[in-house]
């Protein structure tokens, strides 16, 4: 399992709908993807949700590394980047992920939470902290889903999570699911991922 993130922070002044007509004309796009487990289009808006910006931020967790470069060499990505720049493309390796308790449903907030590993610590406790956290996540009332996934170039931890309702019960960063493509959702292997 692989995350993958970008970021489009946009002008205080940026209409949002512009964004949420992108998704509503192209989201379907990734609904039948070779490689995909899941993609959520996240949105989040100045002043929404304790946001301090206007930022378009979709979310993927892939079930094979060929899906993700498919994706990214293959002309969907440079539609993007031909519309908004390209933007830096984030990596994880992935540690865990469970289904929540709603089982199969609609996802309308997601929260995102990096921290840096820090130095000195015994990294399998850090990781197995970070499995046991996904399953407390998964079995919130709400929740959709949970996974967590590290990035050994910078050393930092990821949690990401899906909820059904508007008040997730994670600390982090809150986005609104503009909608949510998961061709390859039922793969992704449930568990810690070594």
């Amino acid at each position: 399992m692989h995350a993958m993130q970008y970021e489009l922070t946009l002008p205080a002044d940026y209409d949002t709908g512009i964004v949420r007509d992108r998704v509503d004309r192209k989201g379907h796009l990734l609904d039948d993807w070779e490689g995909l487990g899941y993609k959520a289009y996240l949105l989040r808006e100045r002043g929404v949700d304790g946001s301090p910006v206007n930022q378009y931020a979709p979310f993927y967790l892939w079930n094979t590394v060929e899906g993700m470069n498919s994706f990214l060499w293959g002309g969907a990505f440079q539609g993007l980047s031909d519309d908004f720049g390209r933007p830096s493309v984030r990596q994880w390796s992935g540690l865990a992920y469970a289904e929540g308790t709603t089982g199969a449903g609609a996802a309308r907030r997601a929260v995102r939470r990096r921290r840096r590993v820090p130095d000195g610590v015994v990294l399998a406790d850090v990781m197995a902290e970070a499995v046991d956290e996904v399953g407390r996540l998964a079995a919130e009332d709400g929740a959709v889903l949970a996974a967590a996934a590290v990035d050994t170039s910078r050393w930092e931890l990821l949690h990401f999570s899906l909820w059904e309702h508007p008040a997730p019960k994670a600390q982090g960063d809150v986005f609104e699911v503009l909608h949510l493509s998961a061709p390859g959702r039922a793969a992704l292997p449930e568990g810690r991922q070594w």
